[in-house]
């Protein structure tokens, strides 16, 4: 049965970091968002390996060994993302997050009024399936990373039956997210600017005000808290971004175990093991160095942290950040 580690979360969180730090170890690997989406510029965008992303060899070999299964890939079009489906009418009912267990059996019921939506669902959850177990087949590994984030995507690989799933929910402070949000380009991508936008050296994530941009941090952790309360506490693992920079070592340990990886295996020196991560911008930097980002709390104004406190100051205490 594939083992999938799946980390959720609100975008730009850290969830790459710590995918890149799990897919490091001997018997897991990652590639990042396994959703594929937003790769903007495919002519020009990277691999982490530093490859054009279509001349990576190793995304040549995953696409050779797809076939072999019985599914045409090719990373830039990879069809894995189970939102992304030819139906305006399933695509309205999938634009909410996750909701909860009355609200997403009310979604599934309308849902299964679509016959495009069954087909998809069902092809997508095989073609990830597939994708999954190609990895696993090409580097040898028991645990594959997903650092893909979103809830409702969960909810759909949790259905299928072979795939073993533990989900490791990542929480960085809102106040650091919303930065991120708010100037994409210069706090949430690589350090490289000749690198950014996917290594186009162009970026074209778009900001957002403060407010929409507390709001949709706010959002994503409901989202989470809501899909959590329906798996057992044993199928999932909490884990905060800032202990993952303050104490990689032991945040990893304790990650290891709950994923039952051998933790004496952990690689602090993550960018010494070769990685095809596509995603988050930070997967072109240089450096190996497991820093706390904490530039919020100097380029951030008073005006916009009272802005976020007024939106999700509430949700922000209760995780934890005073």
């Amino acid at each position: 049965m594939a083992r999938l580690a799946y980390i959720l979360a609100a975008s730009h969180s850290g969830s790459t970091l710590l995918a890149m730090l799990l897919g490091a170890h001997p018997e897991a690997v990652t590639v990042g968002e396994l959703k594929a989406t937003n790769l903007g510029a495919t002519d020009r965008y990277r691999c982490s390996c530093g490859a054009l992303i279509k001349e990576c060899d190793f995304w040549r070999r995953v696409a050779q060994e797809m076939r072999a299964r019985g599914y045409p890939f090719d990373i830039t079009r990879a069809k894995t993302n189970i939102l992304d489906v030819d139906s305006r009418y399933a695509a309205q009912l999938l634009r909410p997050l996750h909701r909860g267990v009355l609200l997403e059996s009310i979604r599934d019921r309308a849902l299964t009024l679509s016959r495009v939506w069954r087909k998809h669902l069902e092809e997508v959850q095989k073609r990830n399936l597939a994708l999954l177990e190609t990895l696993g087949t090409l580097t040898g590994a028991r645990v594959v990373v997903d650092s893909s984030k979103l809830g409702l995507r969960l909810k759909y690989l949790l259905r299928i039956p072979s795939l073993d799933v533990k989900v490791v929910r990542l929480i960085r402070d809102g106040r650091g997210v919303a930065l991120t949000y708010v100037n994409p380009a210069e706090f949430a991508d690589t350090r490289n600017e000749g690198l950014r936008g996917g290594g186009s050296g162009v970026s074209t994530e778009t900001g957002r005000e403060m407010r929409r941009a507390a709001r949709e941090w706010k959002r994503s952790n409901e989202e989470a808290d809501a899909l959590l309360a329906g798996l057992p506490r044993s199928d999932w693992l909490e884990v905060r971004y800032e202990d993952l920079c303050g104490d990689p070592s032991n945040t990893l340990r304790a990650v290891c175990s709950f994923l039952g990886l051998d933790s004496a295996q952990i690689v602090l020196d993550f960018r010494s093991v070769e990685h095809h991560v596509v995603g988050n911008g930070m997967r072109l930097d240089s450096t190996s160095d497991v820093l706390l980002d904490e530039r919020w709390k100097t380029f951030l104004s008073e005006e916009q942290l009272q802005l976020f406190e007024s939106v999700a100051g509430d949700l922000n205490r209760r995780l934890g950040y005073p």
